[in-house]
């Protein structure tokens, strides 16, 4: 594993909060819109959604692998 002292674990896990709150923010207007005229947007945003949880999930897994080393 390679060395983890230059890691800024605490400015990840700020991140990681961070991208929950967009998440979630993002999620609820994709709700709003969904099965509505705007549903297009709704859609866009589902997979925006998507990504910011697979950005998370990395964020979990780099700061974890860091905490670890």
């Amino acid at each position: 594993m390679p060395a983890t002292a230059n890691v800024p674990t605490p400015e990840l896990s700020s991140l990681a909060t961070a991208l929950d709150d967009l998440t979630r923010r993002v999620t609820a207007i994709a709700e709003s819109l969904a099965n509505t005229q705007a549903d297009w947007a709704a859609q866009d945003l589902f997979a925006v959604e998507r990504s910011l949880r697979a950005g998370h999930r990395r964020l979990a897994t780099l700061t974890e692998k860091a905490n670890r080393g």
